[in-house]
């Protein structure tokens, strides 16, 4: 996908999410900074009728951060932009939703990532397991079905750049 298509597609979603009932509702949103040409949430991180958190990756769990535009930022495990170790901790219950970056997602709510686990070994623990979620994935990688293991959780909801279901 080209530069353009990418930005382009990424600010669909964006406004998909700006009109999606579980995010309008939210204060303190989990987010992502986008690798691999996975969409680009960043235009809604300036919008400060919310809390923004951002994950860094500690062994193999997720440890989550408050963040604004303004706070420092470093290159982490796998390459993955971080907040600073030293930014606050955000805790689940502070937690209203987590925007989960997704390789592809299913009519049915199922992900796939990039295969560490990150999201499942969260999503299916004490605290956030019941966290409202929603996977961010562009239109070509919004499939009828995808192979699904025991541990998966599905998604309360998926997001792409032509859908909100």
């Amino acid at each position: 996908m080209s530069v353009e298509e990418w930005r382009e597609k990424s600010d669909r979603i964006c406004r998909q999410l700006q009109n999606c009932t579980l995010f309008t509702q939210a204060k303190t949103i989990l987010a992502y900074f986008s690798v691999r040409q996975e969409p680009d949430l960043s235009p809604l991180f300036a919008d400060s009728q919310y809390r923004w958190g951002f994950p860094r990756c500690i062994g193999k769990s997720l440890t989550w951060h408050f963040y604004t535009p303004l706070d420092t930022v470093q290159i982490g495990a796998y390459g993955i932009t971080e907040p600073h170790p030293q930014a606050p901790i955000v805790h689940p219950e502070a937690v209203d939703l987590i925007l989960v970056p997704s390789v592809a997602c299913d009519y049915q709510g199922y992900r796939l990532g990039y295969g560490g686990g990150y999201y499942d070994r969260l999503l299916s623990s004490p605290g956030w397991a019941s966290k409202s979620t929603i996977g961010i994935v562009f239109d070509f990688a919004y499939l009828p079905q995808l192979p699904v293991d025991v541990w998966d959780k599905p998604l309360q909801a998926v997001i792409s750049e032509n859908r909100c279901s």
